[in-house]
């Protein structure tokens, strides 16, 4: 214990600041983007989407060679770098004024927000001793919420000028934080880059890994419970509920406290991949729970027992989100071998980047327009996905163990 609290009075607690300045960027661009794009410089919502879905798209392709660039750099060179790319980005927003030039900026923004998050994940496998990974993981998601939930009230105070000279503020003040956020991370020890691989271990990447690549497309779809709140939920309140509109709003206010409150108290009954698999199957019951309970907001003609019914399940998700959150990020680092962090958690985080790509296409469709019987479906995934979660974690865990003694074996390193 003490041995943590002395690690969270040092780098973790740099890193935190960081997260806190990046994300308070972010919240203030998610609120404003769109808005600013369309109505501003004048892209078509047909536009602003396919643009987006190519930046992230491309962002997702290059997501694991840069992250094996991290390895061979170093994780705090690269995360600097990647952030900066990110202000140079946000910066761009205010030039730009056609369809093309947009897809650039967005692209250069997707990869750098992207890359340098998952540098940021390599860096703090290095400089945290690997029993406080997942404690201190949910204190920086903490700090993660907290700046994205300021960063949305600034973006609020924007949205209520609603001018352009507004909305550009908003932009360079996303590029200073970035900037920011990069002068916080030359605080943090450096990190040895991870020596050349020979020849014998050149396949030995995270696509080759067969347990680590199952255990993250089944977090891909206990991650879908994200998009939710964004697009699903707002459809599913106006065109299957008597709830007003304001219920959204204390539903993501909800999330965010309760993220920023307990998630480092719920992190701290994480302590290997047995007790992390536990959590992964208690988050994902959670989560079938509480889609059973939206399913149910829809059936009533109260205004107020359909907000009730909202209220709880968004408090159930978010309790299963917390659990599931912990448990997976132990599977994540705990499965990933030394020098391997940046393209492992490239990898890993890719899930995120999917359901964001895919959830509001899939969620639409199932919870929309197939109602509660798609609520009953995403919770039935939630729970199978989390109950298979643990004999993928212990096949990935026999894979090391195996490699571990491989290399024990061999002077060469080779398995």
């Amino acid at each position: 214990m003490e041995a943590l609290k002395t690690t969270l009075r040092g780098s973790a607690r740099t890193l935190a600041v960081g997260q806190l300045i990046s994300k308070t960027g972010d919240g203030a661009y998610y609120v404003t983007s769109a808005l600013f794009f369309t109505q501003v410089v004048g892209l078509s919502p047909a536009e602003l989407g396919l643009g987006l879905t190519i930046a992230w798209t491309v962002a997702l392709a290059v997501g694991v060679p840069l992250g094996h660039l991290s390895d061979r750099i170093g994780p705090r060179e690269t995360a600097i770098f990647f952030f900066c790319c990110a202000a140079l980005a946000a910066g761009s927003y205010v030039f730009v004024r056609s369809f093309p030039l947009f897809v650039l900026a967005a692209t250069v923004y997707a990869i750098g927000q992207r890359s340098g998050s998952a540098a940021q994940q390599a860096l703090l496998a290095g400089v945290v001793q690997r029993e406080n990974i997942t404690t201190v993981r949910a204190f920086l998601q903490a700090a993660s919420n907290a700046g994205l939930a300021f960063g949305a009230a600034l973006g609020g105070v924007v949205l209520l000028f609603d001018t352009r000279e507004a909305y550009l503020t908003a932009f360079a003040v996303n590029a200073c934080v970035f900037l920011a956020a990069s002068l916080v991370l030359t605080r943090v020890p450096a990190v040895a880059p991870a020596p050349a691989a020979t020849e014998g271990e050149k396949s030995r990447s995270v696509l080759k890994d067969r347990p680590y690549v199952a255990v993250s497309l089944l977090n891909l779809v206990l991650v879908l419970h994200g998009p939710l709140i964004d697009v699903a939920l707002p459809l599913w309140i106006v065109n299957h509920t008597e709830a007003p509109k304001w219920v959204l709003a204390a539903m993501f206010i909800l999330n965010t406290l309760a993220v920023v409150v307990f998630q480092v108290r719920v992190a701290r009954g994480v302590t290997d991949l047995t007790s992390a698999g536990r959590y992964v199957v208690k988050g994902g019951l959670l989560l079938g729970l509480s889609c059973v309970v939206f399913a149910y907001s829809g059936s009533g003609d109260s205004l107020w027992s359909a907000a009730l019914l909202l209220l709880t399940a968004a408090a159930i998700q978010t309790a299963g989100e917390m659990m599931q959150s912990a448990g997976t990020w132990e599977i994540s680092f705990g499965l990933t071998p030394d020098g391997r962090h940046g393209q492992y958690q490239a990898f890993f985080g890719s899930g995120h980047t999917v359901a964001e790509l895919i959830g509001p296409l899939v969620l639409t469709g199932l919870l929309v327009y197939w109602g509660p019987p798609g609520w009953i479906l995403l919770g039935v995934l939630f729970v199978v996905a989390s109950f298979l979660m643990v004999p993928a974690a212990k096949w990935g865990e026999r894979r090391m163990n195996a490699g571990k003694a491989s290399a024990g074996a061999s002077p060469s390193g080779v398995e």
